[in-house]
């Protein structure tokens, strides 16, 4: 193999090993766009509950013990 035919490869080798970190990179930014758009849907999630169980009041307290107990 010829000094050039090397530095070919070479340089083909990186063009794409490029392409892949552009890919890779473009993926990661997506989710991480997911990973915040779905933390914040759990957060307000979260307080929706909070806010039914306090609307509720202590619903449990007003209920008798299962029967296992």
């Amino acid at each position: 193999m010829s000094e050039s035919e090397r530095l070919t490869e070479l340089e083909t080798r990186v063009a794409f090993q490029e392409s892949a970190l552009d890919t890779l990179s473009d993926v990661i930014a997506r989710q991480e766009l997911e990973l915040e758009k779905l933390n914040r849907m759990v957060k307000h999630l979260a307080l929706q509950l909070k806010g039914l169980s306090l609307a509720e009041g202590d619903g449990m307290a007003d209920e008798p013990p299962p029967p296992h107990y």
